[in-house]
C-alpha cells in the first residue's frame, strides 16, 4: 500500500511534487464524460516520465497480435482504444525559457480533482532554471452537457517580476500507442488547418476532427503550427505581480456520430459555440450536471472519511467511463485511464458493473448493456465455430470492442469460458431486479439458448465417473491454467442450462410470437435441446472434499502445497511481480477465488455454514492480485457476520487505486471493480437482496461507521436507503 493522497471526502488531492508518482498521478486523477476522456497529463510541457493519454469511445484499432494468429482459432488481432490527440495542450515561455516541472524547481504544488463538480484543477509555483518565480493555475474538464467538448482555463502569473510570456495552445496528433505491438502508428492524417486536424485510423477508417478555439484578452494570436499540430500562439508583456489567462475550447467529433466529411466543421461548431457560451457559462453547466448525477449516485458513509472518499472516488470514476446514452460503448477495465486491456469489454462488465448501472442509472442504461451483447449474438456463435462448436452453440469473447474475439493468450482464449455464465447471469439478474420478464422474449432467450448449446457440447461423459465433466479451462482465477473439472465454471454451466430451459417455457407460454420466431430464427428444437440440457444438468460431475466439506476448487487442487497468504514473506509479494509465472501456477495461491465468486452469485442456493467454511479455506490462500477479488470478499465475510474482515476487503477494494495496493496504478484505473466497490457497500455492508420480487436488507456495518446512505431505483421507483450500527433500517 502506498498512500498518499490526502483523505477528502469530496477530493482527490496532491499537496507536493513528487517526479517519481507523476504516472500514477496521471491514472488517479483522470477525467472523462463517458463519450471520452484522458489521463490527468500537465497541460504544459514535460519531460519527465509520462504517458500521455486521451481516448473516445468506441474507436478502435485491430492491433496484429504478436502469437498465435497463424493458429487455428486464434484471434488475428488485439482491438486497442488508440491513444488520440493530445488536445489540452499548453506550450509556456517566460523570457525565453519553457516551462517544465520536470526541469524547474518546484516550491509549491496543489492539485485538486473535485469529483463534486467534475473539474481537475492545478496550482504549482516554481523557478525556472534561470531563477525566475513562476505560478501557474490550471482547470479543465470535459463537459457532461456537452459530449464533444473539452475546456482548459490556463493561467500565468509572474510574482516577483516583469517578462515576457508566449504561450502557445496546441493540439498534438503525432501520437503512438505505449502498448503498440509492432511499435506502428495508429493513426493517418485526413486534413489540417491552423486550429483542427482530422484523422482517421489505419484498418478500422474510423475518423475523428479536434477543432480549437482561444481566447486570451489583449493577445493577438498567430498561427504557429508545424505538421500533426496545429497551434496559435500569442506573446504579452507580463508585469510583477500580474496574470494572464488562456480559454481553450476545444470540439472533439468522431464517425460514430457524424458523417466523416462533415466532421471538420461539426468539431468546429462546437468549439465556437463553447467559445460563445462562455467558460463560466461551462463551468456552471458541468456543475449541475455532475450535481444531478450524484443526487442519484451518491453513497453517504458517516464515520470513516477514508471508507467515504474511496466510493465516491469509485462512483465518479464509473459515472464518467459509462453514462448509457449509446448501447455501442461498453465499459473496459481501464476506462479512459491507460491503454492496458486496450479499452476493450470484459466479463467484468455484466459480474461487476451491471448491477451498479441498473440500481443508480436506471433500467434503461443497464438494457443497453445488454443489448449490447444481444448485438454481437451471431458474432459470439461465429467465435464459437472457429473452435469447433455448431448448431448455433455461443461463445461470448473473452475481449471483445465489436463482438469478434481478440484476445489471443491460449489459456485465456479458448480455457476461460466463464464468461459466457456471466453474460448469462447478467440477464438473469436485470429481469429479477427490474421486473422487466418481457426482454426475455424480445432478446434474452436468443442469448440463453446460445449459451445452453455452447456448455452443452462444451461438456463430455466421462465413463470412470459416470457423470459429465468439463477439462481444460481456466476459471477467474487466473493463477491456474488448463484445469479439469472447475468448480465455479461447471456450477454455471449448469445453473445456465436450467436457466434456459426454464426461460423458453415461459416465452413458449407467454409470448407465442415471440417464441415461434425464436424457434425459427435460432432452429431451436425445445423437446429435444432441453431435455439434453436437463440430463447433463442432473449428471453433472461437481468437485467436493469430503474430509474438509468444502467445493474443490478443481480436480487436483488439494496435490498442491497448502501454504497461506499469512506465510508468505512480505518481500514476495504480489507474487505475479516477484515469482516466475510456474511457480505461481504450481503453487496453492489464488488470485481470486472461483468458488467464492459463486458462492456469491448463487448465496441463495447455500446455508450460511456452507458459505463459511468455503470462504475461511479459500480466503487464507488468495492473495487478491485481481482486483475483482476483494469486493466478492467483503460481500461474503458481511454475509457470515465477519465485519473486521468485510472492512478490510472493503477498504481494499474502494482504494485500490487511490493507495496503489497492487503498484500498478501508474498503468491505469481498475474502473470495473469500482463497481465490486459499489457492491459490497449495498450488498454486503447494506445487505440488500432481491427476495420475491422485494428489496430486503439485513445491515451489517463496520464498527466505526454510524451509518451508511444510499440510493437506488427499482422497478421505476427512487428509494433512500439509510443503515444505521445497531442493524436497523429506513427505507423511503
Amino acid at each position: 500500500m502506498n498512500k498518499y493522497i490526502k483523505t477528502d471526502k469530496w477530493s482527490i488531492i496532491e499537496n507536493e511534487f513528487h517526479p517519481e508518482r507523476v504516472r500514477a498521478g496521471e491514472s488517479l486523477f483522470s477525467i472523462g464524460n463517458g463519450h471520452m476522456g484522458g489521463r490527468a497529463n500537465f497541460e504544459e510541457h514535460f519531460s519527465g516520465d509520462t504517458l500521455p493519454g486521451n481516448y473516445i469511445g468506441g474507436v478502435y484499432y485491430p492491433d496484429k497480435t504478436r502469437v498465435g494468429w497463424w493458429k487455428n482459432g486464434y484471434p488475428e488481432y488485439f482491438a486497442k482504444v488508440p491513444n488520440s490527440a493530445f488536445w489540452p495542450g499548453v506550450d509556456v515561455v517566460v523570457a525565453g525559457e519553457r516551462i517544465d516541472l520536470a526541469t524547474c524547481r518546484v516550491v509549491d504544488y496543489h492539485r485538486r480533482l473535485d469529483m463534486h463538480e467534475g473539474t481537475l484543477s492545478r496550482r504549482v509555483s516554481l523557478v525556472t532554471p534561470g531563477g525566475r518565480r513562476v505560478t501557474i493555475e490550471a482547470l479543465r474538464f470535459v463537459s457532461m452537457r456537452r459530449p464533444e467538448l473539452g475546456v482548459v482555463r490556463y493561467s500565468v502569473t509572474l510574482p516577483d517580476s516583469d517578462a515576457e510570456v508566449t504561450v502557445r495552445s496546441y493540439i498534438a496528433a503525432d501520437v503512438r500507442n505505449e502498448d503498440a505491438n509492432y511499435d506502428e502508428k495508429f493513426w493517418t492524417p485526413v486534413s489540417q488547418t491552423p486550429l483542427s486536424i482530422t484523422m482517421r485510423t489505419l484498418k478500422s477508417d474510423f475518423t475523428v476532427s479536434w477543432a480549437m478555439e482561444n481566447r486570451l484578452d489583449g493577445a493577438l494570436f498567430t498561427d504557429t503550427g508545424t505538421d500533426l499540430t496545429p497551434a496559435q500562439s500569442a506573446s504579452v508583456s507580463v508585469a510583477a505581480g500580474r496574470s494572464i489567462t488562456l480559454y481553450k475550447f476545444v470540439g472533439i467529433a468522431s464517425s460514430l456520430n457524424h458523417p466523416a466529411d462533415q466532421l471538420p466543421s461539426a468539431s468546429a461548431r462546437v468549439a465556437c459555440e463553447a467559445a460563445d457560451a462562455g467558460f463560466d457559462t461551462l463551468l456552471r453547466e458541468q456543475k449541475e450536471e455532475w450535481a444531478a448525477l450524484w443526487d442519484k449516485a451518491d453513497i453517504i458513509i458517516d464515520g470513516d472519511d477514508d471508507a467515504q472518499q474511496g466510493i465516491r472516488y469509485c462512483i465518479f470514476q464509473l459515472l464518467q467511463t459509462y453514462t448509457g446514452r449509446d448501447s455501442r460503448l461498453n465499459v473496459g477495465p481501464k476506462g479512459f485511464t491507460g491503454e492496458k486491456y486496450g479499452g476493450s469489454t470484459y466479463w467484468d462488465t455484466e459480474a461487476y458493473c451491471l448491477p451498479f448501472y441498473m440500481a443508480v442509472a436506471g433500467e434503461e442504461v443497464a438494457r443497453n448493456l445488454l443489448i449490447y451483447r444481444y448485438n454481437q449474438l451471431d458474432e459470439a456463435i461465429a467465435n464459437a465455430e472457429m473452435l469447433g462448436f455448431k448448431d448455433g452453440a455461443a461463445l461470448y469473447p473473452m475481449v471483445t470492442m465489436n463482438g469478434k474475439e481478440c484476445h489471443n493468450e491460449w489459456e485465456i482464449t479458448f480455457e476461460e469460458i466463464h464468461r459466457n455464465g456471466a453474460i448469462a447471469y447478467a440477464i438473469f439478474n436485470y429481469v429479477r431486479y427490474t421486473g422487466n420478464r418481457d426482454y426475455l422474449a424480445t432478446h434474452g432467450l436468443e442469448v440463453l439458448i446460445s449459451i445452453a448449446r455452447f456448455w452443452a457440447q462444451r461438456v463430455n461423459f466421462s465413463a470412470e465417473k459416470g457423470q459429465y465433466v468439463m477439462l481444460g479451462v481456466t476459471g477467474p482465477n487466473e493463477y491456474e491454467n488448463n484445469v479439469n473439472n472447475n468448480w465455479y465454471t461447471l456450477y454455471i454451466a449448469r445453473w445456465c442450462m436450467r436457466y434456459a430451459a426454464e426461460t423458453a417455457l415461459w416465452v413458449r407460454d407467454s409470448h407465442p410470437d415471440d417464441y415461434r420466431r425464436i424457434v425459427t430464427k435460432r432452429h431451436f428444437d425445445h423437446a429435444a435441446e432441453t431435455a439434453r440440457w436437463n440430463e447433463i444438468c442432473e449428471s453433472l460431475y461437481l468437485p467436493y472434499d469430503s474430509e474438509r466439506d468444502i467445493f474443490l476448487q478443481q480436480d487436483g487442487y488439494m496435490d498442491k502445497e497448502q501454504i497461506l497468504v499469512k506465510d508468505l514473506p512480505v518481500s514476495e509479494r504480489p507474487i505475479n511481480q516477484k515469482w516466475s509465472w510456474d511457480r505461481i501456477l504450481r503453487s496453492c495461491f489464488i488470485k481470486q477465488a472461483d468458488v467464492l465468486q459463486g458462492l456469491y452469485f448463487f448465496r441463495g442456493h447455500f446455508d450460511t455454514a456452507t458459505i463459511e467454511r468455503n470462504f475461511r479455506f479459500y480466503e487464507a490462500r488468495t492473495v487478491h492480485e485481481s482486483s475483482l477479488s476483494p469486493c466478492v470478499h467483503a460481500i461474503l465475510a458481511a454475509a457470515i457476520g465477519d465485519i473486521d474482515k468485510a472492512e478490510e476487503m472493503y477498504l481494499r477494494t474502494a482504494r485500490l487505486d487511490l493507495d496503489d495496493y497492487n503498484n500498478e496504478n501508474r498503468e491505469g484505473l481498475h474502473i470495473t471493480s469500482m463497481a465490486g466497490s459499489w457492491l459490497a457497500v449495498v450488498e454486503g455492508f447494506g445487505g440488500m437482496r432481491v427476495e420475491n420480487d422485494r428489496l430486503t436488507f439485513t445491515p451489517r456495518l463496520p464498527k466505526s461507521w454510524r451509518s451508511v446512505t444510499f440510493k437506488l431505483r427499482f422497478r421505476g421507483k427512487s428509494v433512500i436507503v439509510k443503515a444505521h450500527a445497531d442493524g436497523s433500517v429506513t427505507v423511503d
